[in-house]
C-alpha cells in the first residue's frame, strides 16, 4: 500500500494493518521528513489516545493529517508503532 499527498509518497508498505477502514503503516515505512509534530490528541474508547502530525511537502502543510497511537489499549495492540492518514492523503495499492 502507498500513502500519497501533494505529489509525494508519504509512506509505502506491504504490511499495513487495516482497522476501521484505515490502513496503518509501520512507522519505519513512513518518510519522517514529511512529519511535523502537532499538539492535537483525540481519544478512542477502544484504541486509546491518538497523537497527530502535520504533513509538510514542498512548502504545503496538511494539519493533523497523520495520526498514531503511541500506547494503544490492548484491543488495538496491532497498531502500535503504526501511522494512519486522512485529510486528502490518497491510499492506494502499489
Amino acid at each position: 500500500m502507498k500513502a500519497t499527498w501533494n505529489g509525494s509518497v508519504i509512506a509505502q508498505s506491504d504490511s499495513t494493518v487495516v482497522v476501521e477502514g484505515n490502513h496503518y503503516f509501520p512507522a519505519d515505512s513512513v518518510k519522517a521528513e514529511y512529519l511535523r509534530p502537532s499538539d492535537t490528541h483525540s481519544v478512542c474508547p477502544w484504541k486509546g489516545t491518538a497523537s497527530y502530525h502535520t504533513l509538510e511537502v514542498d512548502g504545503k502543510r496538511n494539519p493533523d493529517a497523520a495520526w498514531y497511537y503511541p500506547a494503544p489499549k490492548d484491543a488495538a495492540s496491532q497498531i502500535k508503532d503504526h501511522f494512519a492518514f486522512w485529510k486528502g492523503v490518497e491510499i492506494s495499492a502499489d
